[in-house]
């Protein structure tokens, strides 16, 4: 039997005290970022998170504790409010998708939006949650705490390096392999990727689908080129930052023949600045994105993208996180859903080979 990790060698691995490894191993405040995310990293390598944990007591006595059966509702986070919600096409049809599958599980759900990191524990009682479903993207702090709750959890479109959990995402990598594959075949040979491979885990392995393709065909050897990244955090933003961009290539004559953006929301601005620039799409320059979001269709030119089934998304995340209630020691799962490419009017052949 191997030896019980405890809290007492983390703190001697990182250099800070047992009370401090405490607090960032139950997810609570007082701990500086960087200092947590070391001792996180510490308890990681020591294998600490693989010893069994035990559900906490709540003072309730046994007798009284309700029988996983009665347990009805499904907590959904998503604590970044300002991009995900109902209101957004994205985000929001995968919420759709959660919705219909509890209802046909006969499931209740409450949906968290607000940034509760330090109130996450007194908001919910966990005796009456059957499990959570983190959407998008969730700090570790958090996931620290409901794993310390003993509470069965998926996350869709995230994934936490440091603590293991089921996860689904679409399958970005090979999704992109393909966009990128279908560039090259209509004469393409300057491509560059368009978004902040740091933002999310998803654009980060489609930049990997991007780069792996470029460099099978040896388009691409230098790790870094053909990425275009840049600030902004909303449309008006980016459309400013990529205007920036797009002048300094144009001025250079270093303007590529398509640009492979991470989502629909920088594509379409990408095509919003290169007609302001008087460049033609496609005929001068192809733009694809990724998501099919509903203004993809509804762009001038109507954009070539990757259709995200996002209502499965969620669907599938729900039969996941039930199974896992059943299963509760079983395997951790990381589900990755196939996409379907759409070629609409923002691409077409390179101009050289018309």
């Amino acid at each position: 039997m191997s030896k019980k990790i405890t809290m007492q060698q983390i703190a001697d691995q990182v250099g800070v005290s047992k009370f401090a490894v405490s607090k960032a191993l139950s997810g609570k405040s007082g701990v500086s970022p960087d200092t947590r995310e070391k001792i996180i990293q510490a308890a990681t390598q020591l294998g600490y998170f693989v010893q069994k944990r035990v559900r906490p007591t709540t003072g309730r006595t046994q007798v009284g504790r309700p029988a996983m059966s009665d347990r009805n509702t499904i907590i959904v986070l998503i604590p970044n409010v300002r991009d995900q919600n109902r209101q957004s096409t994205f985000w929001g049809r995968i919420i759709d998708g959660v919705t219909n599958a509890l209802e046909q599980n006969h499931l209740g759900m409450m949906i968290v939006t607000e940034h509760i990191s330090d109130n996450f524990t007194k908001l919910i009682n966990p005796d009456a949650v059957l499990g959570l479903l983190g959407v998008g993207h969730i700090s570790n702090q958090l996931l620290l705490e409901i794993r310390n709750l003993g509470i069965p959890f998926v996350l869709v479109d995230h994934e936490d390096p440091l603590i293991p959990s089921d996860v689904l995402f679409m399958n970005n990598y090979e999704c992109l392999r393909r966009t990128t594959n279908y560039l090259l075949g209509n004469g393409h040979r300057d491509l560059q990727f368009v978004g902040n491979i740091r933002f999310s885990r998803s654009f980060f392995d489609r930049w990997l689908g991007f780069r792996s393709m470029m460099e099978e065909q040896e388009m691409m050897l230098d790790q870094r080129k053909g990425l275009l990244e840049f600030e902004g955090d909303n449309r008006s933003e980016m459309t400013d930052s990529l205007d920036a961009i797009v002048r300094k290539l144009i001025e250079e004559d270093k303007l590529p023949t398509a640009f492979v953006c991470a989502n629909d929301s920088i594509a379409i601005c990408m095509t919003t600045v290169l007609l302001r620039h008087g460049i033609d799409v496609p005929g001068r320059c192809s733009v694809t994105g990724f998501d099919n979001i509903d203004d993809a269709a509804m762009a001038i030119p109507r954009l070539s993208t990757v259709h995200v089934n996002k209502e499965a998304l969620g669907q599938r995340a729900v039969d996941t996180l039930l199974w896992r209630v059943e299963h509760p020691d079983g395997p951790k799962e990381k589900i990755l859903l196939a996409g379907d490419l759409l070629i609409r009017e923002s691409t077409g052949p390179a101009p050289s080979s018309k």
